[in-house]
């Protein structure tokens, strides 16, 4: 196990006249142990940045270090890192016995050593049974499993692990998830996880690095980040569905668009912000009315544009001239296209946004 420090890395291509940057100057300092999750879309610098620590891209300008070691000018064999890919990078004329096995036997380690450490990786994995069988008679999670195996057969300093369960359906991913935090839990070693998948980041991150346009948007257990989003870009892109935002006028505490009125804004500047609420604080009920007493205001006039049944929970869409509004409301709430209903907020839990550089405002 080792800590992780990048400082100050960053990535610019230069093709043709082209500049591109890949990564702005990015600085991150991984514990000891610690499973950290870089999370954004495509495109945001998220594999560059693990690219970088493997050694398998070079950094511009920065050092990486692993340990007590600067391993900037080492090659990816040297940096005792083991990597996951999301293609599983299996060998087909191998069996999961060997392919889990290889990663050791080019590393000169004793044969009568390799036989036991391939049967513990395996068993972490739940492999055991199939350690005969090639990887074209595997299905897909069993196949990841295998690259899980070939991974930890090694016993690395860190493990890198770039979007590894995207291939896979979505009871196969619940599944993979499970396995990879346990673990995580039993090996206790240093991981940096790959994803775009705002799932994947929340359930089995220690922390969440979130990341957009080559840099870092904030870093946070995931309860930081879901319950307080430094930017607007956090707010919507963690959170299924995404947050409510809403653009309109701040005077005297009260937030104000299109018949919308929340007072309890004390001590925030008069001006124009983005709302954000996120569809669980969203109160939808058929009738609509006023509660001053907890600064509940109920939204008049509000059509459901669709009803969604997602199973735990009904999603109501809501149009609001011309504005949509999602409230996530109890499995067994049904509304037809169409309806009238009254939707609630409070400022309690609301946030706001400022209105240009989409930043978090606080008191």
């Amino acid at each position: 196990m080792a800590r992780v420090q990048l400082n100050e890395v960053s990535r610019v291509w230069n093709s043709a006249g082209i500049r591109t940057v890949g990564l702005k100057p990015l600085s991150l300092d991984i514990a000891d142990g610690e499973f950290i999750v870089l999370l954004g879309p495509s495109g945001c610098g998220k594999t560059t940045t693990m690219r970088i620590v493997a050694g398998l891209e070079e950094s511009s300008a920065g050092e990486v270090w692993i340990g007590d070691r600067c391993v900037n000018s080492l090659e990816p064999k040297d940096r005792d890192v083991a990597m996951v890919f999301q293609s599983y990078g299996l060998y087909p004329n191998m069996t999961v016995r060997e392919n889990i096995a290889f990663p050791l036997k080019i590393r000169g380690t004793p044969r009568a050593d390799i036989e036991p450490a391939v049967a513990r990786a395996a068993a972490m994995v739940e492999l055991n049974d199939l350690l005969d069988r090639k990887p074209k008679a595997l299905s897909g999670g069993q196949r990841q499993r295998v690259a899980l195996a070939r991974a930890i057969v090694r016993k690395p300093a860190v493990f890198l692990m770039d979007e590894p369960l995207s291939n896979l359906d979505a009871k196969l991913r619940v599944s993979m998830r499970s396995h990879i935090k346990h673990l995580h839990h039993t090996l206790k070693t240093t991981t940096i996880y790959v994803t775009h998948d705002q799932i994947e980041a929340m359930t089995l991150a220690d922390r969440v690095v979130v990341m957009s346009k080559a840099e870092i948007q904030q870093i946070g257990t995931p309860q930081q980040i879901y319950n307080d989003p430094a930017n607007t870009f956090v707010a919507s892109f963690v959170g299924s569905p995404a947050m409510n935002l809403i653009e309109g006028e701040l005077l005297a505490g009260v937030f104000r668009c299109n018949g919308i009125e929340i007072a309890g804004f004390d001590a925030v500047r008069d001006g124009r912000v983005l709302l954000g609420v996120r569809p669980e604080d969203v109160a939808v009920q058929a009738a609509a009315t006023r509660d001053v007493d907890s600064q509940r205001y109920v939204l008049v006039n509000a059509d459901v544009f669709t009803c969604e049944l997602t199973g735990d929970a009904t999603l109501v869409v809501c149009d609001v001239r011309g504005q949509r509004i999602t409230a996530k409301a109890d499995k067994n709430v049904r509304y037809e296209i169409g309806d009238k209903v009254g939707l609630g907020f409070s400022a309690i839990h609301s946030f706001l946004f400022d209105a240009v550089t989409q930043d978090r405002i606080r008191k």
